[in-house]
């Protein structure tokens, strides 16, 4: 089950995240369609390699999945210089924070 959680939580950081999916996907230089089948967990044929998902926590700056990885293992995960990161945030996310905003 580990397995279909860690994909169902790479699948949360893409879609749900604060750089938008077709942004990380550009950045990652990945097809679009091609990594949301990846990031399907209910899709056998298509996985997510350990190299795309490091290129994902890259591009959204967002290490939720390493601490989820962490801790499964027993341990925690903290930044080297104790600081947390903040999100990358690309134009268009900027740009729909500042509609919100505005509204």
């Amino acid at each position: 089950m580990f397995e279909k959680d860690l994909t169902k939580k790479m699948q949360d950081v893409v879609l749900e995240g604060h750089v938008a999916a077709k942004d990380v996907c550009r950045e990652i230089k990945k097809p679009y369609s091609t990594l949301l089948r990846e990031l399907n967990p209910f899709d056998s044929h298509a996985k997510l390699g350990a190299e795309t998902m490091f290129e994902i926590v890259k591009a959204t700056r967002n290490v939720s999945v390493l601490e989820f990885m962490a801790r499964e293992l027993g341990y925690t995960l903290m930044p080297v210089d104790g600081e947390p990161r903040k999100p990358k945030q690309t134009g268009t996310s900027k740009r729909i924070r500042r509609q919100a905003a505005t509204m």
